[in-house]
């Protein structure tokens, strides 16, 4: 994994694009007839804050935040394409967008991932979030597991 790179960008990004249409698809199979709900909430035209991972410059992971409250950011559509997973690209992916997000003077990081996504639970859970009430659009959706981190300002 030592030709990760990890790039920013917005969701202009074409490799982004490309993640999140396998991100979509792998989504589909999983929320099965909830799958409609979700996506509504996804779009990503207007994300300015993006993160592409490169692994020997193939595009493998990626991720985003969007401002969700004047101190916090949501994190979304993160994803690592089937082949690479189990690596710890993730980790990198969201260590980057959380840094991000304090560079951008947000204290906390929020975000929302289903209940039929295990394996993205027990990342975030070992990457220092907490399952909250859901917020916003999934409360009262059964599926839905919201989180949320306190960042450290280590810029004092």
């Amino acid at each position: 994994m030592n030709d990760l790179v990890l790039i920013r960008t917005n969701s202009d990004n074409a490799d982004f694009r490309q993640l999140v249409a396998l991100l979509d698809k792998d989504l589909a199979i999983r929320d099965g007839d909830e799958h409609a709900f979700y996506a509504q909430f996804n779009k990503v035209d207007t994300i300015k804050e993006v993160v592409v991972a490169y692994q020997n410059k193939i595009p493998v992971a990626c991720g985003a935040i969007k401002t969700f409250s004047d101190s916090a950011a949501e994190v979304k559509r993160m994803f690592v394409h089937l082949d690479y997973r189990k690596q710890g690209i993730a980790a990198k992916v969201l260590s980057e967008l959380e840094t991000w997000a304090t560079e951008l003077k947000y204290n906390k990081c929020v975000l929302e991932t289903g209940k039929k996504q295990p394996e993205a639970i027990s990342l975030y859970q070992k990457m220092g979030y907490h399952i909250t009430e859901n917020y916003g659009q999934y409360i009262g959706v059964d599926n839905s597991v919201c989180m949320s981190k306190v960042l450290l300002d280590t810029k004092k």
